[in-house]
């Protein structure tokens, strides 16, 4: 029985630092200055290149959570590490069922005619919920829509849009 609670801690230990080794990656694609810090503002892109998707107010309760060095400032690896270490481990933040995207969609179609119109999806995503910038809805548009009907043809789209969660989280916990 010893045997084994030892390798389940040794195996604890090698996730944990599998683990570690991504967030340490993905961190310093980020750190310009090669000084284990990023600016505050990069944090919501770290952590989604990790495979979690939070929305903004759960990136500031990410942020609450790290000690960030100043406002609107710094955040530290050593300070960002352990919290994310956690977010993993805790498999928080996962990416949104291809079931769910496809009923999102469905309900902005109110004609059921299976597409969206450019100035309908505009109007959407750029006044209720968590609104899109500029910049985010003229990326998704170049990508989203048809450029021959400017439509956006949901049920083809939705697969580009669906996260294959062993590739973006390999780690069996």
């Amino acid at each position: 029985m010893e045997s084994n609670c030892s390798a389940m801690m040794v195996f604890s230990d090698g996730l944990v630092a599998e683990i570690e080794k991504k967030i340490t990656e993905a961190f310093e694609v980020f750190d310009r200055e090669s000084n284990k810090t990023v600016d505050v503002r990069e944090i919501g892109c770290i952590v989604r290149s990790l495979g979690c998707f939070p929305n903004e107010a759960e990136v500031q309760e990410l942020l609450a959570k790290i000690e960030v060095e100043e406002p609107g400032g710094f955040v530290h690896l050593k300070k960002f590490l352990p919290v994310m270490t956690k977010v993993l481990l805790e498999r928080r933040f996962r990416p949104i069922p291809e079931d769910v995207i496809l009923h999102a969609f469905e309900a902005l179609d109110v004609n059921k005619c299976g597409y969206i119109t450019q100035e309908d999806l505009v109007k959407h995503l750029t006044e209720e919920g968590e609104p899109f910038t500029q910049e985010e809805m003229e990326d998704m548009l170049a990508v989203a829509l048809d450029p021959e009907t400017n439509t956006l043809h949901y049920r083809d789209y939705r697969t580009k849009l669906v996260i294959d969660e062993t590739k973006t989280f390999p780690f069996n916990v």
